[in-house]
């Protein structure tokens, strides 16, 4: 016979539940169900089935279980045990609506009511129960007491067949379809989608944890937060220029990047309150204010930057600035902040709070002393050093593989996770095995929306289409609403993340710039990282302890058939 649940776990005080089951687990022939502590809803009222047997080919019989001596005076139930005598509700009644409840709501479910035989008994595995004893609405055949539990089958199939109600016996096909409904089988996706997710979710929560400097520093008005990758910078500078907002500030918050640009804005999207009055690049600020646009990388460096410094003497009071905050500001430039200061009401006192990693300075932009003299120039005090020590947006495995770029303060917070995994291949085929790579954790059960490509040197090719279309913008968005997997470079992905991270390592413009870009592609994943490249390239561009960390990550074959499902659950 089919027990469900196979071994029921029974409380204290159901003693005489687990007496009764064991008994009729013994008793009924194969191919009947037996199912333990069937719960109901009907309507709002809630209803428990102690046991229910479906017989197939003679029908179904609800089963309430009374323990203790059971007695009737007058018509009321009673219940003699460790507690002593006390009244109870009539258990027949209680079988009966009960019977009543699941029969109305497995005709629901199924789409077909159940019009087979239905009985509605009792059990009283302690108490004797004379042969011609009746009550009304009760016939004794309805009742089974501790006699009659040494040979219960033959009894419940009498009840059913000449108490029960309906017209005709169980059909084995619906006593299947019943069953379903009572397993209630409910299988997660074993790959590692859901894995992830719960990780992630324990990662964004820790990150909001950070509040805490925000709330500390909040009386300083020039700060500079300095942390590694994954710290919950980018988080910081959106709370923080949400806190601004909401004391009626006119904020600007301001990156570099596209990508991160767009993730600024739909952060902010959802804001109910106040709202900076200018979200994205510095360069598309400059524009903004009536700057004309220009060419070459002269021009954005310097030329913009003099140009609104120039402008920003004229600005009119209520379109200055009282605060400016920038995420990334490790790729702002000296002249970048000597224009964004002048555009404060008060530029010698005006709050700026930047929010850095300086070991991500891949464009080489940003000079302290020289940031530092910009804004003794203008009669202003040096930006106060925060450093944030702990990676909370990685897991350890990742974490520990990009730490040999954070410093010696960096700390990994998060869970162990997955194993790094290296792909070992020539830098002139990285590209096409990265590509490959994203097809297999697709395969492995990956949404492709969790993954995304990015190079050190040459595009992807659909990242290539996009750029020669004049259509990064678009892409930006699709990327931002997580719509499928995403191809771009490093130097483009700074900020940002995803779930699952392929970096391809396809050389390198300057080899002396290669270890901010190898810190940049290496911490972007969240939950696994997927390493694309030349050993011998890596050693010489990440030096001897990355080399090390990747000799410690699990070789991986994307040919080969996918991991199973239980090597991808994270630690």
């Amino acid at each position: 016979m089919r027990c469900i649940p196979e071994e029921p776990e029974f409380g204290e005080g159901q003693s005489a539940e687990k007496a009764v089951w064991e008994q009729l687990r013994r008793s009924l022939p194969d191919g009947v169900i037996l199912a333990h502590s069937v719960q109901v809803r009907h309507g709002r009222a809630e209803h428990e089935i102690d046991l229910l047997v479906l017989w197939p080919g003679v029908g179904l019989a609800a089963i309430e279980v009374k323990g203790g001596r059971v007695s009737i005076e007058n018509g009321q139930w009673h219940s003699s045990g460790k507690i002593g005598k006390h009244r109870i509700q009539s258990p027949i009644a209680q079988s009966q609506s009960s019977a009543h409840a699941f029969k109305e709501w497995i005709g629901d479910q199924l789409g077909t009511p159940l019009s087979s035989r239905f009985a509605y008994m009792v059990c009283l595995p302690y108490t004797p129960v004379p042969a011609d004893w009746v009550m009304a609405g009760c016939p004794r055949s309805l009742v089974l007491d501790e006699q009659d539990l040494q040979h219960p089958a033959e009894l419940i199939r009498r009840a059913i067949e000449t108490e029960g109600n309906g017209a005709s016996p169980l059909a084995t096909s619906y006593a299947g379809r019943i069953a379903a409904k009572l397993v209630g089988t409910l299988n997660p996706d074993d790959g590692p989608r859901l894995g992830s997710r719960e990780q992630e979710d324990l990662q964004d929560h820790l990150t909001q944890q950070q509040a805490v400097l925000l709330a500390a520093t909040r009386d300083i008005r020039r700060i500079r937060f300095s942390g590694g990758a994954g710290s919950g910078k980018t988080w910081l500078a959106v709370e923080k220029a949400r806190r601004l907002c909401r004391q009626g500030k006119r904020v600007g918050l301001f990156c570099y990047n596209k990508g991160l640009g767009q993730y600024l804005r739909n952060q902010v999207s959802g804001w109910r309150q106040a709202k900076p009055v200018f979200i994205g690049e510095f360069h598309e600020y400059v524009r903004s204010l009536g700057v004309p646009d220009g060419k070459g990388q002269a021009y954005f460096d310097e030329e913009m930057p003099r140009l609104l410094k120039e402008m920003a003497a004229g600005l009119p009071e209520q379109d200055r600035l009282d605060a400016v905050v920038v995420d990334e500001a490790q790729d702002f430039a000296p002249l970048w902040w000597e224009a964004l200061l002048a555009c404060l009401k008060d530029p010698s006192a005006g709050e700026v709070h930047a929010f850095m990693d300086d070991h991500q300075d891949v464009y080489r932009r940003w000079d302290e002393a020289a940031v530092g003299a910009v804004g003794a120039a203008l009669g202003a005090v040096d930006l106060v050093p925060i450093r944030i020590d702990e990676n909370l947006r990685n897991t350890r495995r990742i974490a520990e593989t990009f730490g040999v770029f954070a410093g010696e303060s960096f700390k990994a917070r998060g869970n162990t996770g997955l194993p790094v995994r290296f792909v070992r291949c020539a830098t002139d085929g990285a590209l096409e095995v990265a590509g490959d790579c994203v097809d297999a954790l697709i395969g492995e059960g990956w949404a492709n929306n969790q993954i995304a490509l990015l190079t050190t040197r040459s595009r992807h090719p659909e990242h290539q289409r996009h750029q020669e279309g004049g259509t990064i913008p678009e892409y930006w968005r699709e990327f931002h609403a997580n719509e499928s997997e995403f191809y771009g470079h490093v130097l483009g992905f700074k900020g940002l993340e995803r779930s699952v991270v392929v970096l391809c390592v396809n050389g390198f413009k300057e080899l002396s710039r290669a270890p901010e870009q190898l810190y940049v592609g290496l911490s972007r994943a969240r939950s696994l990282l997927v390493v694309v490249g030349d050993p011998e390239l890596l050693a010489k561009a990440g030096g001897a302890c990355l080399a090390a960390e990747l000799e410690r990550a699990e070789a991986w074959d994307p040919y080969l058939e996918p991991s199973p499902a239980a090597d991808m659950v994270a630690g």
